[in-house]
């Protein structure tokens, strides 16, 4: 399908089946004339126009969208997970041709063989050394990775909540029946002369007897 426009009027949209072509222009023209004869498009044309004067209407290249980063993060994870089998598939044989190097470094008599094992064995270890490099790059990209899944993931009800603050317990009154009655010993007195006068509860005064007075 091919779409043209007028340059006087680019709110009108034909829309020919087919590519841009002589052909489809024609066509586009004799639409154009089919809608203004029947009243159904109001424009003038300038004179002498002519259907290569039609401007295609083309689609403007969407410009990439950034992925998204729930995907970046998730492919970022998958790619350390691949490096991870592949690094654990070698550890072993590459450890195991890393303790015979030191063989090369020793006085010791070394047969032929071993030396084509150790040779055989370097593909092996570069292998592992490539794949070990990219795993330990890997994995420090896919921290941020993690983070951004963690704040996907994170649920509603685990945001932190701040603190209510505890309201005030009321202070019962306490009835004055309720309260037991205290017997003091000694209860001090201030008198007007600032003598401290001393009262004993239930104390037993005597009180020593009248003499009787003899009449003379």
């Amino acid at each position: 399908m091919v779409r043209y426009t007028l340059a006087q009027s680019p709110e009108v949209v034909l829309t020919v089946a087919g590519k841009d072509s002589p052909k489809a222009r024609e066509k586009a023209m004799a639409d154009l004339m089919e809608l203004m004869d029947s009243g159904k498009l109001d424009t003038d044309l300038a004179d002498g126009f002519s259907p290569d004067q039609f401007i295609e209407v083309k689609e403007l290249p969407m410009s990439e969208e950034r992925e998204d980063p729930i995907t970046q993060a998730v492919q970022v994870l998958n790619n350390l997970a691949t490096l991870k089998i592949k690094v654990q598939e070698l550890r072993s044989d590459a450890m195991q041709v890393r303790s015979q190097i030191d063989i090369l470094f020793s006085d010791e008599l070394v047969s032929e063989e071993q030396i084509n094992s150790i040779k055989e064995g370097f593909k092996t270890l570069k292998s592992f050394a490539q794949l070990n490099m990219k795993f330990l790059d890997a994995r420090s990209q896919a921290e941020k990775a993690r983070q951004v899944l963690d704040e996907a993931l994170k649920s509603p009800s685990s945001e932190a909540k701040p603190p209510t603050e505890k309201a005030a317990e009321p202070i019962e009154s306490v009835a004055s029946s309720d309260l037991a009655p205290v017997e003091a010993d000694e209860v001090e007195v201030d008198a007007d002369d600032s003598e401290t006068v001393t009262e004993v509860e239930n104390a037993i005064v005597e009180v020593p007897a009248n003499k009787s007075t003899k009449k003379k």
